[in-house]
């Protein structure tokens, strides 16, 4: 019995999936909603109790010293409940554990001061949290220790910000008149280390209550780092030697033109059940992203796509995919009941008929023939065939003309240039005068294809050097055994052939409007040009996903992913990267 068919008696995936996309999801969102209202409300209670009268008259019987710590507790309470609420929202049972801890002293906190309104959201919340324990299964995300050196970072911030407007708060209550911005700065960073700052107020209770409210917020940004510094982190799932030897026999029948890019090591691969077809992914913000279409037998691919979303349930990530073809779209939308949109096209030469010939390739041609008037010559060869010198020389060249520090790509971008673990890559050099002025890598595809991976050349090399490199790449297609070409994807070709059409609609020339205004940045419409010269063959793409509302969350994960979308980096901090 095939998989399909095995599968066709058994809960579709569509309602296997509705535990995380329906109904029973909205109690942790609630929870996680009013998590971060409890927060905040504990912040603003603690600084303001603090600051402004005793507790109530049943707390004045404590000491000054309780109440003082009590403040500080509150402030520290809320602060470590915010950062828990987006954890909630996707059930993380360390989350839920952490979150019966924070909740029940947020209790006692608010009854000790017998704020009925506040003790009574706190107490349901918790009481909820404590009877609905079994939606908070989902296990850790895959993180390193650097992940304790970002969290301390955002603590530090959020204490200094948080002691400013504390200190801001009493100034006319300073000896000596409101202070400026750097002495107020200095109170609150000796105050986060348990030391008298420079101010001094007029009342004692002030002085200690910031004090203590100060000293909470050092403890909880030094405790909570190390603490995660500390924890086992969760190990990421990387590819292993026999993961990749199987995807690479999965490979030679591949039909995907992406499919040798799933063997990026920065991905993760998950097996149907009987082994005849995988996926490749990678978590990015708590979205599970695959790419292109499931390696293996298409018979295959509902037993890997449910493997996929189980994996995603598990973890509680968004599932989605990027680039997928119009074939694995049709099956995983039928598998799945997601949401489908075209994401643009796939530009395919048949290398077979390609001719420079006719007045659709005349500006090709010209530009062509003009680079080779300048001395550029071209050697099209497989990595099987660099020297390890060239291979340095290509690496040293690739970094030096790179246009930003970080490497762009995840579903059309292999990750690595010449590998000796990538025999079959086609490198195309480029060359003025025996100097390398350019050069291109594709990556097999299937066992009569290549897809272009890496198009890199010298900022001062004259223009035209990429078409002569692509152009050469297909006249030495046949002797290489290729007959089809993948190049650039074009996102959104589509939106702008409509817009540039006679009698386009508004709705049509306003979207092509903000491409082309995007074009700034991501070269949306200079890729679509690019690729058009050559006459190709437009291979439509497509993202899948869960529902409408996620895709703001899945477009943003997708930026990150193929690093348009890039986070600062804390260098002078030691460990793995993020």
């Amino acid at each position: 019995m095939s998989e399909r068919a095995s599968t066709r008696h058994a809960t579709p995936l569509s309602q296997r999936f509705a535990a995380f996309t329906g109904p029973q999801s909205k109690v942790p969102r609630v929870i996680g909603l009013l998590t971060y209202l409890i927060g905040i409300g504990d912040i603003i209670t603690g600084l303001r109790r603090g600051l402004g009268s005793r507790f109530h008259p049943i707390a004045e019987v404590l000491p000054g010293s309780v109440a003082n710590a009590a403040s500080a507790a509150s402030v520290v309470a809320g602060i470590l409940l915010l950062f828990l609420a987006h954890a909630l929202t996707r059930r993380k049972r360390r989350a839920w554990r952490a979150g019966v801890v924070l909740l029940s002293i947020s209790v006692l906190l608010h009854a000790g001061r017998v704020e009925l309104i506040a003790t009574a959201v706190s107490m349901v919340v918790l009481i909820v949290l404590v009877v609905t324990r079994e939606q908070f299964h989902a296990l850790g995300d895959p993180t390193t220790r650097w992940r304790a050196a970002r969290v301390f970072v955002a603590m530090a911030v959020i204490s200094v910000v948080l002691g400013l407007i504390l200190v801001e708060s009493r100034r006319h209550a300073i000896v000596g008149g409101p202070p400026g911005l750097q002495e107020a700065l200095w109170q609150v960073l000796t105050g986060l280390v348990g030391l008298n700052g420079p101010l001094v107020f007029v009342s004692d209770r002030t002085n200690d209550v910031i004090g203590a409210v100060l000293l909470g917020l050092g403890i909880m940004t030094l405790l909570v780092p190390v603490y995660l510094a500390l924890r086992a982190p969760e190990p990421r799932p990387m590819v292993t030697d026999e993961d990749e030897a199987r995807l690479r026999a999965l490979l030679e029948r591949s039909p995907d033109s992406l499919g040798y890019f799933n063997l990026r090591r920065d991905k993760s691969v998950i097996w149907s059940e009987s082994g005849k077809a995988a996926i490749a992914y990678r978590v990015v913000s708590g979205v599970m992203l695959a790419s292109g279409d499931p390696l293996g037998d298409p018979e295959a691919w509902p037993g890997a796509i449910a493997a996929f979303l189980r994996e995603a349930e598990l973890h509680a990530w968004r599932p989605a995919v990027i680039g997928c073809s119009e074939r694995a779209g049709h099956v995983w939308t039928r598998e799945t009941g997601f949401d489908i949109l075209e994401l643009g096209d796939e530009a395919v030469v048949d290398a077979a008929s390609f001719t420079l010939e006719g007045r659709a390739m005349r500006n090709v041609r010209q530009m062509v023939k003009r680079i080779g008037r300048a001395g550029y010559t071209t050697e099209v060869v497989r990595a099987s065939q660099v020297t390890e010198g060239d291979r340095r020389r290509a690496l040293a060249d690739a970094s030096a003309w790179r246009g930003t520090e970080t490497e762009r790509g995840f579903s059309m971008a292999l990750g690595r240039l010449v590998d000796p673990v990538d025999p079959d890559c086609v490198l195309v050099v480029a060359r003025q005068d025996g100097v390398i002025r350019a050069f291109l890598q594709f990556v097999p595809w299937g066992s009569d294809g290549m897809s272009l991976d890496v198009m890199r050349r010298d900022r001062t090399a004259d223009p035209g050097v990429n078409e002569l490199m692509i152009v050469d790449a297909l006249r030495a297609a046949p002797e290489l055994g290729v007959k089809r070409v993948s190049l650039n994807f074009a996102a959104f070709r589509s939106a702008f052939e409509r817009g540039e059409r006679l009698g386009a609609g508004p709705m049509e020339r306003a979207w092509y409007r903000v491409l082309k205004f995007a074009s700034r940045w991501f070269q949306i419409e200079s890729l679509y040009r690019f690729n058009a010269k050559f006459q190709p063959e437009w291979t439509p793409r497509f993202v899948v996903y869960p529902a409408t509302r996620d895709v703001p969350r899945i477009a943003l994960a997708a930026l990150e992913a193929e690093a348009f979308l890039t986070w600062p980096r804390l260098r002078f901090f030691s460990g793995a990267s993020s």
